[in-house]
């Protein structure tokens, strides 16, 4: 097992139940349903992404750049992707200038998403 990607996910995983716990009981009166599916579609990913990312650590023992490079793309793609939709989720209460320039960084998380799997395929390919 890694420690690192274990870790990570440990945060991840955390954070999910935080920000489901939030967007369920905090945010259901400052916004409106839409945004508030957004935000659950952000914490479904985030959590689909930390039990991949938990199930990657179990591949670490082999030292394979793949798991590094799909450790990688599933951080950065919860980082990016989800980031990006509780960001959008929460424009209407955060007013923050900049979130008309976020729904562009959703996809780029989401590419990294596919990646992620993509070399979790190649790395349980080539696998002994």
């Amino acid at each position: 097992m890694n420690k690192r990607i274990i870790l990570t996910a440990s945060f991840f995983g955390a954070v999910a139940v935080l920000l489901g716990a939030f967007g369920a009981h905090g945010l259901k009166a400052l916004i409106d349903g839409p945004s508030l599916e957004i935000w659950q579609k952000g914490v479904d990913y985030q959590f689909y992404h930390t039990f991949a990312l938990l199930y990657l650590s179990t591949f670490a023992r082999y030292r394979n750049k793949l798991i590094n490079i799909a450790y990688f793309c599933f951080t950065f793609g919860i980082i990016l992707f989800s980031g990006s939709l509780y960001l959008l989720a929460t424009r209407s209460i955060s007013h923050l200038g900049f979130t008309e320039f976020i729904g562009p960084i959703t996809p780029i998380g989401g590419l990294l998403f596919v990646l992620g799997w993509i070399m979790l395929f190649f790395a349980a390919f080539k696998d002994k």
